[in-house]
C-alpha cells in the first residue's frame, strides 16, 4: 500500500483527504495546509494528521497529492520530485507551460510518475462512450456554472474550459491548425465567459463554450462523426449514441429511415452503452496508484496536462487580439 500525503486542505483538498482515507490502495499519512487555523480545524474535525511543513510531509510519503492553488503547483511539484516522490497534480498542471515542461523534465530525471487531475476523463458517461468516438469531425461543448467566487483568480478557460480541452485532445489525434476565441469579463477581472473554435489539421472543428456566471449548471459535449452522433452529459452522467447504417430493403414497422436527396436510405438506431456508477475522483487517484505499482503509464499524463494547458493559453492569447 502506497503512503500518500495531501498538500492543501481547501474545498477540493478535503474531498481528496476523505476519499484517500477510504481507499484500499493508499495509506493516508496526513496533510499540510499553510493556514494554521484551517489545518487545526481539519485535523480536529476529521482526525487527519497535520504536518508542520511541506518537506516534513514529503519525507513521510511515497506519493504527494497536490491540491493547492494553481500558482503554487510548480513549487510543490518540484520539491516533491526532487525528493523522488510521485506526484498527483490537480488541474491545471501549473500556471505556465514553461513550468509544466520543467515538471515533466524533472519527473523524467528523477524517474517518478505524475498524473494530472483532469477528472472528466473518469466521468462514467465519458468512459462509457470514449471507445465509440472514432475520428470525430465536429465537436461542441458547453460547460456553464453558477457564479462561485472560488476560482475567479484565473480566467474561465483555466477554471472550466480546460476540462473540455483535455477531453477533446484525448479523442482527436491530430495537430491543431488554428484557434479563434473571444472572452468577456463580467464580474471578475479576468474573462468569465469564453468561446473558442479549434481547427485541427485533419479537418475536425471543436466549438467550446464556458461560463461561470450562468443561471444554471451545464456540462455537455456532442461528438459528430461519420454515421454517428454521440452526446455526453457530464453533470447528469448520461450518454447517448445514435448511429446510422444502410437501411434494409424491407424496413420494419418501427424502423427509423432517413433518405437523402440522392435517394440513399439510412436506418437510425441507438447504441447506448451502460454507464457504470463510480466516484471519478477516487478512481483517478486509484488508477494512479495502479500505474505506480505496475509501472504503467498514468491515464492522464503530465504531458497530457501540459498539452491542455498549452491550448488554454493559446485561447487566452486570442482575447487580446
Amino acid at each position: 500500500m502506497l503512503k500518500i500525503g495531501v498538500l492543501g486542505a481547501g474545498h477540493l483538498g478535503k474531498i481528496h483527504l476523505r476519499l484517500l482515507n477510504q481507499s484500499s490502495k493508499y495509506e493516508l499519512v496526513g496533510f499540510y495546509d499553510p493556514c494554521k487555523e484551517n489545518a487545526a480545524k481539519v485535523a480536529e474535525e476529521f482526525g487527519y494528521k497535520p504536518f508542520d511543513s511541506i518537506q516534513e510531509l514529503i519525507d513521510s510519503v511515497d506519493v504527494v497529492d497536490i491540491v493547492t492553488p494553481t500558482l503554487s503547483h510548480y513549487d510543490c511539484a518540484v520539491q516533491a520530485i526532487q525528493s523522488k516522490k510521485h506526484i498527483f497534480l490537480e488541474k491545471p498542471i501549473s500556471n505556465t507551460v514553461e513550468e509544466a515542461e520543467h515538471i515533466i523534465a524533472l519527473a523524467n530525471q528523477y524517474e517518478v510518475k505524475g498524473q494530472v487531475g483532469h477528472v472528466e476523463r473518469f466521468n462514467p458517461a465519458f468512459k462509457a462512450v470514449k471507445d465509440k468516438i472514432h475520428n470525430p469531425m465536429f465537436i461542441e461543448t458547453h460547460r456553464l456554472a453558477e457564479f462561485n467566487p472560488r476560482g475567479t483568480d484565473v480566467p474561465v478557460v483555466l477554471d472550466l474550459m480546460i476540462h473540455d480541452i483535455d477531453a477533446i485532445l484525448s479523442v482527436v489525434k491530430s495537430p491543431i491548425k488554428n484557434i479563434h476565441a473571444t472572452g468577456t469579463a463580467v464580474i471578475s477581472d479576468s474573462p468569465d465567459i469564453a468561446n473558442a473554435r479549434i481547427e485541427f489539421e485533419n479537418g475536425c472543428v471543436a466549438n467550446i463554450t464556458s461560463s461561470r456566471i450562468s443561471m444554471k449548471n451545464m456540462r455537455k459535449a456532442r461528438f459528430f462523426q461519420k454515421d454517428a452522433y454521440i452526446s455526453v452529459d457530464y453533470l447528469d452522467k448520461i450518454c447517448e449514441v445514435v448511429k446510422m447504417k444502410d437501411a434494409p430493403e424491407i424496413p420494419g414497422d418501427f424502423d427509423l429511415i432517413l433518405q437523402n436527396a440522392e435517394g440513399l436510405k439510412k436506418q437510425i438506431y441507438f447504441d447506448n452503452p451502460k454507464v457504470e456508477t463510480n466516484n471519478a475522483i477516487l478512481e483517478e487517484l486509484e488508477t494512479f496508484a495502479d500505474a505506480i505499482q505496475n509501472n504503467t503509464t498514468p491515464v492522464v499524463t503530465l504531458e497530457d496536462g501540459t498539452a491542455a494547458l498549452r491550448v488554454a493559453h493559446e485561447i487566452i492569447k486570442c482575447f487580446d487580439k
